[in-house]
């Protein structure tokens, strides 16, 4: 047993040195995705307020203050995740990708307090509209749409759940942007002010439902609950399907920032092993788990009436 977990540190610490060695040396992309959506959201959030104050429109000043609170966001953002990005160190060994992570469930608090102080703002007029300067309405309308979808554009590329949760703060704004619009052209020709709460009420709702399914998700992870439960099931069975596999216990599937997976399992084999057949079974499981590219596997051998250690 202590030949066979020799052998497999070995391997395993190999690997590991050689896994790390092609993640720190490229610029990396996320970060630079969320710093064009940082800095495209400052610029337009000041554009916003003095366009707001030109035109007296109290629903574009409020969607400045939203901005405002979205700038604040993607820049907690940008600076997690690229602190996200530095070496795991002997205290934090499997680096700080976490961090992502917790930037991922902050904005998305932050996200839905912003939708709801929307709401509250957008109800009471419901029943005392005010009538904005259309013109200047149309036209910031025109370049927050052009802005922040390009800020969307950008970030909708990313894979990583920060991104994602990012990325609904940008289409929030998209779609408020296309509300202020259509309100803006109907408002030119008939003299229905209702309609911009009404608008923006319906794109908060839409956008708190997803955002509420993303901060769920991210919860999950945060508590180290299972990825993706049938990936989990395809692992355990091809593992079950090598030789000498007798069982499988302790398999733990969790995830670093919802990109990023760790797995570690307890094989029971059902013979005692020659150092070279242990050698050829860590063969067939890695080649087993490489579609999963993993960022971290640990798997522990156990040979008949061994007690496991961990039970």
């Amino acid at each position: 047993m202590t030949q066979a977990k020799e052998t497999k540190a070995a391997h395993s610490h190999s690997e590991h040195n050689h896994s790390h060695h092609g993640h720190h040396h490229h610029i990396d992309p996320s970060s630079s995705r969320i710093g064009w959506a940082f800095f495209l959201n400052v610029t337009f959030t000041i554009i916003e307020f003095i366009g707001g104050w030109l035109t007296n429109s109290t629903a574009i000043m409020a969607d400045a203050v939203h901005d405002l609170g979205d700038s604040l966001s993607i820049g907690t953002a940008w600076f997690l995740n690229r602190a996200g990005n530095k070496k795991a160190t002997d205290r934090f060994t499997y680096g700080f990708k976490r961090l992502s992570l917790l930037a991922a469930m902050l904005n998305g608090i932050v996200l839905v307090c912003g939708s709801i102080w929307v709401l509250i703002e957008s109800v009471p007029r419901l029943f005392a509209p005010e009538m904005p300067h259309t013109e200047g309405m149309f036209l910031l309308a025109l370049l927050g749409v052009s802005v922040n979808g390009f800020a969307a554009y950008k970030l909708s590329a990313g894979n990583t759940l920060n991104e994602r949760v990012l990325n609904w703060h940008l289409i929030e704004d998209v779609l408020g942007w296309v509300a202020v619009l259509i309100v803006s052209v109907v408002l030119m020709f008939v003299n229905l002010p209702i309609l911009d709460p009404l608008l923006s009420i319906a794109f908060t709702l839409f956008i708190l439902y997803n955002v509420v399914r993303n901060i769920q998700m991210t919860l999950g992870l945060f508590l180290q609950g299972v990825p993706d439960e049938q990936v989990q099931d395809q692992i355990k069975q091809k593992l079950q399907r090598i030789a000498h596999v007798e069982d499988i216990h302790h398999l733990h599937f969790w995830s670093l920032d919802g990109e990023q997976h760790v797995l570690t399992a307890h094989l029971v084999l059902n013979e005692m092993l020659m150092p070279e057949q242990l050698v050829a079974i860590k063969c067939e499981v890695a080649d087993c788990l490489d579609e999963y590219k993993l960022s971290h596997t640990t798997i522990e051998f156990e040979y008949p009436q061994e007690a496991c250690r961990d039970a």
